[in-house]
Parts: C-alpha cells; sequence; structure tokens
C-alpha cells in the first residue's frame, strides 16, 4: 500500500491545508478580540457575529452541494480561497477608514462563511479523487494533525501579534494565507473530471436526492442528526467562553490564546492516534466513545473559578474537547465518504456540514442571550448537557452497526 506522502498532488494539498489552518486561527482570535474588546461588543453581539459566519450554512448550504456536484471541484477552491483573501483585506481597511461597526462586520463576516461553504463542500469531495480509498481515514487525519497543529501555535502568536499590530491588522495574516493555498492548491494535478451534463436532474430534485441520501441512510442519518445537536451545544459553550473567560475568570488575551494552544496540541495528539484507534476498536465505538468524551470533556471549564487554578481548568478542557473530536471526526470523514457514491458526495458533505454549521448560527446567539440574561454558567451547563445528550444518543442509534468495511450502495432515484 503506497504511503500518502508517495500520494500525487497530497503533499501539495496538505500544506495549503496546513497555511490556511495557521492563518485562520490567526484571525479567528483577532475576529474575537476585535468584536469583544475593540468594539466593546456585548456577549449578544459576540453570538450574533458568529452567527453570520455560519448562517450561510444554514441558508445556502443544501444548494452549494448540488452545485458543487455539477463542477470540477479544484476550480471552485481556488476561486474561494482568492476570494476569502479579499474579504478578509477588507477588515483592517474598513477599520482604518472608521466604517467598522458590528453590522458591517457581520457582513463581511457572512459572505466569508458563503465563500467558505462552497469551498468545504468541493474541498472534502475532492479528497477521495486525490487519496485511494484504503489511505482516506489517513489522508483526514493528517489534515486533522495540520488543522490542530496550526490551533497549537495559531493562537500563541496571534496573541503577540494582537498585541504587537492589533486585532484589525492581524486579520490580514488569514488574508496572505489564503492566497498561498489558492496557489498551492492550483498546482495539484489529480483525477477531477467535469461531471456528465446529461446525468442532471434538476436542481430540485438534486437537491432532495442529496438530502435523502443522507436522512434515509442506515447510518449516516444517525451520524448527521446527532453532529447537528453536538455543534448546536458545543456553539453555546465557545461563544459563551470568550466573554466567561475574559470577564469572570479574567484570564486575558493571552490566556484565551494559551487555552486555545492547548486545544491544539490535544488535537495534534488525537489525530496521531486517530487511525490506530478507529484499526483498534472499528467505526461505531470510535464514533461513539469520541462524542462522549468530547462531550464531558466541557466540565472543567464549566466548573472553573477565578483564581490561580482558573487557566489550567479551561485549557485542560479544551484539550481534552479537541483531543476526542480529533480522534472521531477523521474515522467519521472517512466513513462518510466511503459508503457515499462519488457523484453524491459534494451534496452529502455539504448537507451535513450546512445544518452542522447551521446549527453555529442557531448556537452562537442563543449561548450569548443565556449568558447576557440568565448567566454565564448556566449557559455553559446548558451546553454541556446538550452535548452529553447527543451523544448518548448516538449511542443507541444504528451507528453502533457502522463497520470499516460498509461501503458505497447504489444511490435510490428520487422521485420528482
Amino acid at each position: 500500500m503506497p504511503r500518502l506522502v508517495e500520494v500525487p498532488g497530497y503533499v501539495r494539498f496538505w500544506t495549503a491545508s496546513a497555511v490556511s489552518a495557521f492563518g485562520s486561527q490567526v484571525s479567528g482570535l483577532a475576529l474575537q478580540i476585535l468584536t469583544a474588546v475593540t468594539l466593546g461588543a456585548s456577549a449578544t453581539d459576540v453570538g450574533l457575529v458568529s452567527a453570520a459566519r455560519w448562517a450561510p450554512y444554514l441558508l445556502f448550504g443544501l444548494v452549494a452541494g448540488v452545485l458543487v456536484d455539477r463542477c470540477r471541484r479544484k476550480p471552485v477552491m481556488v476561486a474561494m480561497d482568492f476570494g476569502r483573501a479579499a474579504l478578509l483585506g477588507a477588515i483592517p481597511l474598513l477599520y482604518a477608514l472608521d466604517r467598522l461597526g458590528i453590522a458591517a462586520l457581520c457582513a463581511c463576516v457572512f459572505a466569508f462563511g458563503t465563500l467558505c461553504l462552497f469551498f468545504d463542500a468541493a474541498n472534502h469531495s475532492y479528497v477521495p479523487r486525490l487519496v485511494p480509498k484504503e489511505l482516506l481515514n489517513a489522508g483526514y487525519a493528517r489534515v486533522g494533525q495540520a488543522d490542530a497543529a496550526a490551533g497549537s501555535t495559531g493562537p500563541l502568536i496571534a496573541g503577540v501579534l494582537i498585541r504587537l499590530v492589533g486585532a484589525p491588522l492581524a486579520v490580514l495574516v488569514d488574508a496572505v494565507s489564503y492566497l498561498v493555498s489558492g496557489l498551492l492548491l492550483g498546482s495539484v494535478r489529480a483525477d477531477d473530471p467535469v461531471p456528465d451534463r446529461d446525468a442532471r436532474l434538476g436542481v430540485v430534485r438534486e437537491l432532495r436526492e442529496g438530502v435523502a441520501w443522507v436522512y434515509r441512510h442506515r447510518t449516516l442519518a444517525s451520524i448527521a442528526l446527532t453532529s447537528h445537536l453536538m455543534l448546536l451545544f458545543n456553539t453555546v459553550v465557545s461563544t459563551v467562553f470568550v466573554v466567561f473567560a475574559l470577564r469572570e475568570l479574567r484570564v486575558g488575551d493571552f490566556g484565551l490564546g494559551v487555552a486555545y494552544a492547548c486545544a491544539g496540541l490535544g488535537g495534534v495528539l488525537g489525530g496521531a492516534l486517530s487511525a490506530r484507534v478507529a484499526r483498534r476498536f472499528d467505526v461505531a465505538v470510535t464514533l461513539i466513545a469520541g462524542r462522549l468524551l468530547a462531550a464531558v470533556g466541557w466540565l472543567p471549564l464549566v466548573l472553573a473559578q477565578r483564581g490561580p487554578w482558573a487557566l489550567a481548568s479551561v485549557s485542560s478542557a479544551f484539550f481534552v474537547v479537541s483531543f476526542a473530536i480529533a480522534v472521531e471526526s477523521p474515522v467519521e470523514m472517512g466513513y462518510r465518504q466511503a459508503v457515499t457514491p462519488d457523484r453524491l458526495r459534494g451534496r452529502m458533505n455539504a448537507t451535513i456540514r450546512s445544518f452542522n454549521w447551521g446549527m453555529v448560527a442557531v448556537g452562537a446567539p442563543l449561548g450569548g442571550l443565556l449568558a447576557d440574561r440568565v448567566g454565564y454558567r448556566f449557559a455553559l451547563w446548558v451546553g454541556l448537557s446538550g452535548a452529553v445528550l447527543q451523544a448518548l444518543l448516538l449511542a443507541v442509534s444504528r451507528t453502533r452497526e457502522a463497520r470499516d468495511t460498509d461501503a458505497a450502495e447504489p444511490a435510490p432515484t428520487c422521485a420528482v
């Protein structure tokens, strides 16, 4: 069996992912500081900005999957990278012109999220064409490790960068990373044929076909539905965490960076062990155990108190949650691609991700409202309890039957 480094184009593809992942870590922290500190936003405003980032997945996700399945995937990825670079570059420009308020920031972030939606649908569907089936789990795990490695260093560097040049200018680092990613992806050579036009059924019918494939599938349905709940409740926690950590625990900007760096470290370790865990316990056990660990892993954060142990508590929570997700996520992603026919992969990925990240658009303002109206800790308990609930639902679902040997089944034709 060939190694990943021997797969033509994979190293460039991985490098593009790693570069943009590092930039995203910088801009992720910079935008949070920009919103909560520079613009003096409330917890509700922080939630609204986060919702704007993910709302396109809920609004346009299903259509994006149909459109991506009609196109060559690499040109879509390259175009979206260049577009994202331009949009992020507009944020410091608006700030310099004193035109950057919450509304303008939401508009920029919404447009950015729309481009991310199309990129993601194309990206996840492109990997099975680049990487042999037997290396899919490893291929996704290595990309996940790159994300996690960026997460372990990016926030710390971002914290220093924000102190030196300010949050608005720090966003430019991510803009440059998308330019580099687009150039690298443009140089990848892999089988990426133009889909057969004669196979088109019409946008509505193709959209229904993709949705039916996901939510009527024996095992994909429960994986997808519980992942929607996981994103909803995890977003409640992660949204409230920013203002909770800054205003109640008083860990400071550097403390945020340390917590996110620990998340990155957990992600690196989890990604390194993912394939080994999947081989030892198979798909079902890995998915269920990973979800359960990721849910209860938030407990140290919810119980954290201001004082010398505050930073250790939140950092340990982020480490455990990220470790569990990094073990589970590549296995889930590889399994989803393996059981889905190629012509439906764009729609399958976009359908699941649109509702996943659509839940972020719901969970972010929900978390902010609960924090402002009731209290930070109440909102955190709601998030943790919901995360545990979805993991338990997955444990009693037909996902228990998922196996690494499962293969793609013929896709049923959806009636008009």
